[in-house]
């Protein structure tokens, strides 16, 4: 039976434009099927330095820095208390465990050539990155919809909206690049969710909101900001698009936003008070776009891998985006899955054989980012101890990049073993700062 493109890809957002761009440089064909048209809005606008090297390696770095978008040198956390405790051996604690501030020049990352990444607004980002792949030669069809995928057969059958009528496509291989829709998760019932995390968020977008409000060091303004709040397990991203305009969301346990029965704005602005001076400078600017919600927050998938198909991104895998993983995911996961998506077709087999090195190399690289972010809504002070401490700061910045692929980050073994001994002595000076979150002894196996 003869394919009608090589590969077909559902989703045309970062993780499935990337695919595309690196398996038509390869030669392939490949079709792209996006149900929704661009420009289209996205939440997920903060990138880490792991995503450079994908878009110079796809050719979209010249496009993004002349798209103008916020430059982002680091990253700052905020506590919503002073926390005056014993500081248990570590060092260099100048702001307490009130504050913490990364510098991503601080230390090298391989294929990383500037001392900066962005802050992005996803509709012209995501537009940017589709259209490069159809510079390259992928057919990119924008508004078409994608039905079941039939695998019973020798050749994978795509059943796609076009016209109005279903129109069966063939392709040699699927690649399940549809985000939260989860589209193969869905029909092959592999979807999972967390047993940890049950986060919802409410977000929006504010005109001249002062971001240095907030700030230890006003230089950082730019940065982006996660405020705690003296609320369980609930923080507040804000974020630069602009000169002028900021991205804030309230991200909390989904069991908190059904007390406000469903309703976003008080679920926003009471979450919010909790801490008022962030109240405050949110009042004092103007909000321009309606409150946007995304729950489904946090799940995995029991196979990311399969005969004639795969999952890259949010498709295969999402944990609550505190320390923006989302687009980084996307696009490596992307980028690791076509090296093995290519040796396939040279060797005319696409068993699911042929990505267990695809496989292990995205399971390792949540693992890690799933255990370094329930040990932090487990203790955060324990996050601003390390990240101050030079011991273990370049080995928290090693995560914070993105750089999270091929080992397990040594700090993760000593934060562990600190949690541990917290939770295990209620008599612990930091005993009474646990979250209420706690992950199992071992991250889920999906």
């Amino acid at each position: 039976m003869d394919a009608d493109f090589d590969i077909g890809i559902i989703g045309g957002g970062p993780a499935g434009a990337t695919a595309a761009a690196y398996l038509a440089k390869a030669g392939l064909s490949v079709a792209v099927f996006e149900r929704e048209v661009f420009p289209r809005e996205h939440v997920g606008e903060s990138l880490v330095p792991a995503t450079t090297p994908v878009l110079i390696e796809t050719g979209c770095m010249d496009k993004v820095e002349q798209a103008g978008f916020p430059k982002k040198y680091g990253a700052a956390w905020t506590s919503a208390e002073e926390r005056e405790i014993d500081r248990m051996g570590f060092r260099n604690l100048t702001n307490g465990f009130r504050s913490a501030e990364v510098l991503f020049s601080e230390r090298d990352q391989t294929g990383v050539d500037r001392d900066y990444t962005f802050h992005v607004d996803r509709a012209l980002f995501d537009q940017i990155l589709l259209k490069n792949a159809e510079s390259l030669g992928a057919t990119v069809y924008q508004g078409v919809a994608v039905g079941e995928v039939d695998f019973s057969g020798d050749l994978p059958v795509m059943r796609v909206r076009l016209g109005g009528r279903s129109v069966p496509i063939t392709v040699r291989m699927v690649v399940d690049a549809s985000g939260r829709r989860t589209h193969l998760g869905n029909q092959l019932k592999t979807k999972v969710t967390d047993p940890v995390f049950n986060q919802y968020a409410v977000h929006t977008w504010f005109d001249r909101l002062d971001r240095s409000a907030l700030a230890v060091n006003k230089e950082q303004a730019d940065y982006i900001f996660i405020h705690f709040l003296p609320v369980a397990d609930t923080w507040v991203w804000q974020i630069p698009i602009t000169d002028t305009i900021t991205s804030v969301g309230v991200v909390s346990q989904r069991s908190r936003f059904r007390s406000f029965d469903g309703d976003r704005e008080k679920f926003f602005w009471n979450t919010v008070a909790s801490r008022p001076e962030l109240l405050d400078v949110l009042k004092n600017a103007e909000q321009v776009r309606p409150l946007k919600a995304e729950g489904d927050y946090s799940y995995g998938m029991t196979q990311i891998v399969g005969d004639n198909h795969l999952l890259i991104g949010d498709a295969a895998r999402f944990v609550d985006p505190i320390f923006s993983s989302g687009v980084s995911v996307a696009l490596n996961s992307a980028r690791i899955a076509c090296q093995d998506i290519i040796a396939a077709a040279r060797a005319g087999d696409f068993g699911r054989h042929r990505f267990t090195r695809y496989e292990s190399k995205l399971r390792r690289a949540v693992r890690n980012w799933y255990e370094f972010i329930s040990m932090y809504y487990r203790l955060n002070i324990l996050f601003t101890a390390f990240v101050q401490d030079d011991r273990y700061r370049l080995d928290v910045l090693k995560m914070l990049q993105g750089d999270v692929y091929d080992d397990e980050p040594k700090v993760l073994a000593t934060m562990r073993e600190i949690v541990r001994a917290v939770e295990e002595d209620p008599q612990h000076l930091w005993h009474p700062y646990l979250g209420t979150l706690r992950a199992p002894a071992a991250a889920p196996g999906f």
